[in-house]
């Protein structure tokens, strides 16, 4: 069975090809980068809009297949970015009806976690999903994937790239501060926000943008809201994996790509005597791939749709999705 999965829920539009055995056949992206400032929602739909044709007529090409070969169509239903969410929708649909085809659409923090799930052997992990909009501490109970905790305001990557513009650097920020951070020496005082499971990152990024108005070295900047910020995920990660009794724990997400982040996590895994998975960095940022696997095992655990279920959830929860596959 072969499903192709069309994701646009923000900056990131990408066509995937993937079959039954989770063998990826083709996962092409696109990335919307604004010439300044943050991620403005109709400049990137009418980007994905422009690019999304092509990338469909591409990925057939790599997989080496003919449209009608195609036995499923997803999209990512949500959470996003709404004119977003309606380009990939729009273009699913589309190919859907003229293919005669089923169509799914999936939650894209779901898919996340299931791609890493499928491609780093996990049976039954703590998730961590960082990403831009959203950072959740995950794990499967009753029939769901609940949230143990989550941010209070903005997510983990969307702090990080607001930090980003403030220092002058591009948009998305994450790599270059990764690379700062390597050189700073030097660990500044910011705010530590773990409220319960949950975590916050307003007040880090209000004061680190002060430490940038006194003068502060940009490497010192970079190493010490990295240090910080991914500490306090760390610390509610390990407390969710004592909570839930689960020794494997996933990184997911785009801001998985960190190195540190993946070392801090990797370093309490090892102390618990617990395994630490993360997906290759192509998996990790927003793809096709992942749409196309979890709309296949939906389709496979029952779950059917027709053109009218297929309408957009911008604030689509983790923990709405009735998971019939495991």
């Amino acid at each position: 069975m072969l499903c192709m999965g069309i994701e646009g829920t923000a900056h990131t539009v990408g066509v995937g090809i993937v079959d039954s055995q989770c063998n990826i056949l083709a996962n092409i992206i696109k990335m919307y980068s604004p010439k300044k400032g943050g991620i403005h929602p109709r400049e990137a739909a009418n980007h994905h809009a422009e690019h999304i044709v092509s990338l469909i007529s591409e990925s057939t090409q790599e997989a080496n297949i003919d449209y009608k070969d195609l036995d499923l169509v997803a999209f990512s239903q949500g959470p996003g970015l709404g004119p977003c969410l309606r380009t990939a929708a729009t273009a699913a649909r589309a190919l859907s009806l003229s293919l005669d085809t089923p169509i799914i659409g999936v939650n894209h923090c779901v898919a996340h976690l299931e791609i890493g799930r499928k491609t780093e052997n996990c049976e039954n992990p703590v998730l961590l999903y960082v990403s831009g909009g959203n950072t959740q501490i995950i794990a499967f109970s009753n029939g769901k994937y609940r949230v143990f905790g989550e941010t209070l305001d903005i997510g983990i990557g969307n702090m990080l790239d607001k930090f980003g513009r403030d220092l002058g650097l591009g948009f998305p920020s994450g790599a270059e501060i990764e690379r700062l951070a390597e050189k700073g020496d030097k660990l500044l005082e910011l705010p530590y926000s773990v409220k319960g499971m949950d975590v916050s990152f307003s007040g880090m990024l209000t004061a680190a943008t002060y430490l940038i108005q006194k003068g502060n070295k940009k490497e010192d900047l970079c190493h010490s809201i990295q240090e910080t910020a991914f500490a306090m995920l760390t610390e509610v990660t390990e407390r969710a994996m004592a909570h839930t009794s689960i020794d494997e724990v996933l990184l997911g997400g785009g801001v998985a790509s960190n190195k540190r982040l993946r070392g801090m996590l990797s370093t309490m895994a090892e102390a618990r005597g617990a395994k630490f998975a993360c997906p290759p960095q192509k998996l990790c940022i927003d793809n096709g791939a992942m749409i196309a696997w979890m709309g296949l095992i939906m389709f496979e655990g029952g779950v059917r749709m027709e053109i009218s279920d297929t309408v957009v959830k911008q604030k689509f929860r983790t923990d709405e999705v009735d998971v019939s596959w495991r």
